[in-house]
């Protein structure tokens, strides 16, 4: 049997909170070939997901600990839609194709995330061209941003 537990979920928010990434994860899915990918991510709140898309895949988010604020963007960098999953919302599915971006709310914050595999790293083309890369402080001052974007907002360059 599979389980993530409240010790698993413990130990992941600590890995997060010891990572230069301030994220980590714990994978269901026993191979990175294996055709769902399953798997818990601890988040915190100055991690930054850089606006991407999986063209292959939707993607399902679930909050395990934490709110999350999730963030749809359109192809110039405005957002189109914005909920807070685990408080507006109980379960979030990005389609395929779609930009998005996440950002955890609170210390401790598990996301749980299933979509299709294999797992491929994100291609250079599926990040969002209007998004700064990560370790930038255009990178920093964008993740801080997420926090009070709104729907017609556009993301600052």
């Amino acid at each position: 049997m599979k389980q993530i537990t409240p010790q698993i979920l413990d130990q992941l928010a600590a890995q997060a909170q010891a990572s230069p990434r301030r994220r980590a994860n714990h994978n269901l899915h026993e191979q990175l070939a294996d055709p769902i990918q399953r798997l818990a991510i601890a988040m915190e709140p100055d991690t930054y997901v850089r606006p991407h898309r999986h063209p292959h895949t939707w993607e399902l988010l679930y909050p395990l600990r934490g709110r999350f604020v999730v963030l749809h963007f359109d192809e110039g960098g405005t957002v189109v839609a914005r909920t807070v999953l685990g408080a507006e919302s109980a379960v979030v599915e990005n389609a395929a194709g779609v930009w998005h971006a996440v950002l955890s709310l609170d210390v401790g914050g598990v996301i749980f995330e299933v979509k299709h595999g294999p797992y491929m790293p994100i291609a250079p083309e599926d990040y969002a061209p209007w998004s700064s890369a990560e370790g930038t402080s255009q990178a920093m001052q964008l993740n801080e941003w997420y926090a009070q974007a709104q729907c017609g907002d556009v993301a600052p360059r």
